[in-house]
């Protein structure tokens, strides 16, 4: 696989299918998604990082082309479709990155499958909800429903997601655009049910099981993912190291991609010339 081919391929979890895109070569890194995001969220990184690492993203159950349960599922699950991931392409570990509720997969992946995580990069990051998170999260829930339009709804859930400047430069309606274009929608049933997996989210009590070296990123100006939920995840993984953006927002990678792959590529470098 060259720096710049895009692989993608099906693999199998269980009864399903997911969709898994890959790209470079180097050291592998699984790359895991937030709340309703496909693959092409971490388009920027596909792209920025394929010259010094083999990059694997999927799309999480029940968005873009992976399909919805249909049965109960949860972020314990999740983390089962991305080590079946991990196996199904022979990959003996990898280091992983995930944002928002990709990076509660990403904690529970370290926990359920120890030997397939060699790093991680928690975006994002919550370790336990408390009230404030509980009913933002409801209020998303019925937002899908009561929305008088695909497009009101973004409106209002991007709110959260992007830094004010990005709503002034016309980033966000950029993302709106591309969003409503986009060939394979969630429907207000799967974006709902993934809010529901995300809800429960607790590993307070296991983040000292965790034991490879993490990095964990918060925007400063993240009003969903605020700095105090990602330094209590860095305290209770042993060694954790907690970088907080001042001027970013709850998407660092999207909207300031340069920052954030110099960061976690210092970081992973740093990993691979410790031999851990």
């Amino acid at each position: 696989m060259t720096v710049t081919e895009r692989i993608t391929q099906r693999i199998k979890s269980g009864d399903r299918e997911l969709w898994v895109e890959r790209r470079g070569q180097g050291p592998d890194v699984l790359l895991i998604a937030g709340l309703s995001d496909p693959v092409e969220a971490w388009e920027l990184q596909l792209s920025g990082l394929s010259d010094r690492y083999r990059l694997t993203a999927f799309d999480n159950a029940g968005a873009g082309r992976s399909p919805l349960p249909t049965g109960p599922f949860s972020v314990a699950t999740m983390a089962d479709d991305a080590a079946a991931v991990l196996r199904a392409l022979e990959v003996p570990n990898a280091h992983v990155a995930g944002f928002s509720g990709g990076s509660a997969i990403a904690q529970e992946l370290a926990l359920r499958h120890p030997e397939l995580v060699r790093s991680l990069v928690l975006v994002s990051t919550w370790a336990q909800p408390d009230p404030y998170f509980r009913t933002m999260l409801g209020h998303w829930r019925w937002l899908a429903d009561s929305a008088p339009s695909e497009r009101a709804m973004l409106e209002a859930f991007f709110l959260w997601v992007y830094t004010p400047r990005a709503h002034a430069d016309g980033t966000v309606d950029q993302i709106i655009d591309e969003a409503l274009a986009f060939p394979h929608p969630q429907s207000a049933e799967a974006f709902q049910r993934q809010i529901d997996a995300f809800m429960p989210h607790d590993t307070l009590d296991r983040l000292a099981d965790i034991s490879v070296a993490t990095l964990v990123m918060a925007g400063g100006l993240d009003l969903i993912c605020q700095p105090r939920f990602g330094r209590v995840v860095a305290e209770g993984i042993p060694g954790a190291r907690l970088e907080v953006l001042p001027d970013e927002a709850h998407q660092p990678f999207q909207e300031a991609p340069a920052q954030f792959n110099a960061s976690v590529d210092a970081f992973w470098r740093q990993v691979e010339a410790d031999g851990r």
